[in-house]
């Protein structure tokens, strides 16, 4: 992609989706009558799907890429269980391994993108992503490629996501994703300064601190 002057870099689109996400968190964790938090919490993962693509594509080494996103998939799992279900429960899976199968998707691609057996292994990714219940499921997988395949297209690529998310999910809260377009398009091409692990590490510790929140609340 080429660099703009001005706009917004990787960095703080980073910072906009964190945000986006906590508001979203602490709205189920601790305040669920009040469907504003979740509104605000859709624009968080259209921006981390964007900005995982950025990463596969500019990243030296994909595959550490990988399994960083796998270690903090399985960091993350005991937190985000603690603080959604108060207890483990395997039944359903963290975003970060929704993440980690686009970029297993996105690595199938780099070489040969048109490779029908490619094609056939994502449509196995998305399965998993179901079966898994992962955050987003395999609507999740579907975005991360889609935005890899249109990655040069910076209008049609966020238009088809428009698209995409009315056809999967219809009218409903998950509908304010789509404000998550504006700032995408104002994405000028550059990273930022680098927090890449405050970022990582943000999402197992918030989820952590809100299951402690409600554990001092409710006197558990």
């Amino acid at each position: 992609m080429t660099e703009k002057k001005y706009g917004l870099n990787g960095c703080v689109l980073k910072c906009i989706a964190m945000t986006s996400m906590l508001v979203d968190h602490i709205g189920a964790v601790l305040f669920p009558q009040y469907l504003v938090f979740r509104m605000i919490g859709r624009l968080a993962f259209p921006i981390y799907c964007f900005l995982l693509v950025e990463g596969a594509v500019h990243t030296k080494d994909i595959r550490k890429y990988e399994i960083r996103l796998l270690i903090f998939a399985l960091i993350s799992e005991v937190p985000f269980d603690l603080a959604f279900y108060g207890r483990i429960w395997l039944k359903s899976q963290n975003v970060f391994f929704t993440l980690f199968l686009g970029v297993v998707a996105i690595d199938l691609m780099k070489d040969n993108v048109h490779k029908l057996n490619n094609y056939l292994i994502i449509a196995l990714l998305v399965i998993a992503a179901e079966i898994l219940r992962t955050d987003y499921g395999g609507a999740g997988i579907v975005f991360i490629v889609c935005y890899y395949l249109l990655y040069q297209k910076k209008v049609l690529k966020q238009a088809v996501f428009l698209v995409e998310n009315a056809a999967l999910y219809g009218i409903g809260v998950q509908t304010y994703a789509s404000f998550a377009v504006l700032p995408m398009l104002l994405y000028n091409g550059r990273k930022g300064p680098s927090l890449k692990y405050f970022f990582y590490i943000f999402y197992p510790a918030h989820l952590l601190i809100l299951y402690l929140i409600i554990c001092v609340k409710y006197g558990n």
